[in-house]
């Protein structure tokens, strides 16, 4: 049986030399981690389960894949799992997001769009 590679999948092709640079992370990042471990903790249910993030991230394409950094992909990722499972919806999430936006342009903050 044959199986057909997702666009990630790097296994065995030649890729170049993998670039290892240190930096800081961004408090977002730091907040992105933290949600994902509490929602795959075992004792919260769990959540979210690394096999259905990885299936996740897997999912995205080519274009969507190459734009977004490591942990983009892990909040998209897990963003997607939970409306999924009914978490939340398209439409509370919707509402979440501006009421933050709202909270930024009162507090005369950059507002992040799209």
């Amino acid at each position: 049986m044959t199986t057909e590679r997702r666009y990630h999948d790097m296994g065995g092709l030649p890729a170049g030399p993998v670039e290892r640079t240190e930096h800081e992370f961004e408090p977002w990042e730091h907040k992105t981690d933290a949600i994902v471990r509490l929602l795959s903790e075992p004792g919260r249910g769990p959540l979210l389960r690394v096999d259905e993030m990885r299936r996740a991230i897997e999912e995205m394409g080519g274009n969507i894949y190459d734009e977004l950094t490591y942990y983009e992909r892990w909040i998209a990722a897990t963003t997607n799992v939970m409306l999924e499972k009914g978490v939340f919806s398209v439409d509370e999430l919707g509402k979440a997001i501006e009421a933050v936006r709202a909270k930024q342009r009162a507090a005369g903050g950059e507002v992040a769009e799209g």
